[in-house]
């Protein structure tokens, strides 16, 4: 199942630009960024990036900003200040053309619980254009999701859950899949499978992966890396 499966996220091959070096071509694009919680320390000051296609790994310890730094590239928290592109799209200028460009969920969110996985799913299909219904099926099968399918979210365990935002987030055929602890409470097997469509993701010609977590995804080449402190 996951050889089939990884042929949806297979691309031509490209090389990965070294770390810590400006990409040929960057999927999202972030000028200036600036961001601060009330009256506390500014998280982000004149922060700039250029993401490459591939998977770019987000470090730094407890409270360092990781989470905050997905929500700003997804557009669901405000930038103080800079501007954000993907593809050449800008979150200020072309807001919903942006975000159906850009794949985020917060894995700790309860937006969705009274919501059934195939109504959560639903919803995210309307939002990106290039969504793969067929591909969404196969993730069902691979997480084995099947019997959970016909209860809410709130009713599934926190690994099921991160499951059902898992499959949504591989399925969406997104420009940017943002993806925060994405191992955090899955059994042995959903993790080596994680583990498999990313090292796919890692050689995508067009598409940028960006996951945050404690430690780089082991075994995945790396496009860049982002250390926040």
């Amino acid at each position: 199942t996951a050889t089939s499966l990884s042929a949806g996220f297979r691309g031509v091959p490209t090389m990965s630009k070294p770390i810590g070096s400006q990409p040929a071509f960057a999927v999202l694009r972030v000028e200036g960024l600036g961001f601060g919680f009330g009256k506390q320390a500014a998280l982000f000051k004149d922060f700039s990036l250029r993401l490459p296609p591939g998977v770019t790994w987000v470090g730094g310890d407890e409270s360092t900003g990781k989470t905050t730094l997905l929500r700003l590239l997804a557009g669901e928290l405000p930038t103080q200040s800079g501007s954000l592109q993907i593809n050449g799209l800008s979150l200020a200028d072309k807001t919903h053309a942006y975000r159906s460009q850009v794949f985020w969920v917060d894995p700790r969110t309860q937006v969705f619980d009274a919501l059934t996985p195939q109504a959560y799913w639903e919803g995210v299909g309307k939002q990106y254009p290039a969504f793969d219904g067929a591909l969404l099926t196969e993730l069902a099968e691979v997480f084995a999701l099947a019997p959970y399918l016909p209860k809410s979210l709130t009713m599934l365990s926190t690994g099921t859950k991160r499951k059902v935002f898992l499959a949504a987030a591989f399925a969406s055929g997104a420009a940017v899949t943002l993806l925060d602890e994405p191992f955090a409470a899955l059994d042995k097997t959903s993790t080596g499978f994680v583990l498999e469509v990313l090292q796919e993701a890692a050689v995508h010609p067009s598409r940028a992966w960006l996951v945050a977590d404690y430690v780089a995804p082991r075994g995945v080449k790396l496009a860049s890396t982002i250390a926040l402190a």
